[in-house]
């Protein structure tokens, strides 16, 4: 059955997402590899991902770990090396599907400060018929909830929707759903599973 939208994750999929890479690249491995153990970024992100203010939020992170307070506080003022490069074949690919009139979604884990600063770095982002962004809702994959929010805005459900997404726990949740999913292996397996479902694809992409 040929879906009737789109669902693409961001992260890892249209842009790539690595802290580690510029931590490893600034700092060094090894570095890197203590700083990781001993502070929890991954949980700071997970609250900016559910709304919470970015600078003030990694600030206070800085203030409690002041032996690493500037490593932490490049998260914050260096974000933008992060969440680069795009992933240039996965673009022509969305873009595929809207030059062909199908409807695209974005269904997201993602700061709403972070969210704008992607948006105006990556200018397709703004492109989505609907972006479902976590920090705007305060609700993240997997949560029921959000996919929920996607099924009722789009009007659409089950079968009528495909997901990618590059974590196997966010493509279970939409499965569970009903949802049409391929788990993000590389543009050319997201392009041939669209190609099967009878979804148009950019040949260049593929």
């Amino acid at each position: 059955m040929t879906p009737r939208a789109v669902v693409f994750d961001i992260g890892n999929v249209l842009i790539e997402w690595n802290p580690e890479r510029f931590y490893d690249r600034t700092i060094g491995v090894a570095r890197r590899k203590a700083l990781f153990a001993e502070v929890d970024l991954e949980g700071m992100n997970r609250q900016l991902d559910l709304g919470a203010p970015f600078r003030e939020t990694v600030e206070a992170l800085a203030r409690q770990h002041p032996e690493w307070s500037a490593e932490i506080m490049a998260w914050h003022d260096h974000w933008l090396d992060m969440a680069s490069p795009e992933i240039p074949d996965s673009v022509r690919l969305l873009q595929g599907l809207r030059a062909n009139a199908v409807r695209t979604v974005a269904l997201t884990n993602f700061g709403t400060e972070t969210f704008g600063i992607a948006e105006r770095a990556y200018p397709f982002l703004r492109a989505f018929d609907l972006r479902v962004v976590s920090g705007h809702l305060a609700l993240m994959k997997p949560d029921p909830q959000i996919y929920q929010h996607v099924e009722n805005a789009t009007g659409l459900s089950g079968a009528d929707l495909f997901f990618t997404d590059d974590r196997p726990e966010n493509v279970e949740a939409a499965a569970a759903r009903g949802w049409q999913v391929h788990l993000f292996d590389g543009p050319q397996g997201l392009a041939r599973r669209l190609r099967d479902l009878g979804l148009p694809v950019d040949e260049e992409a593929a």
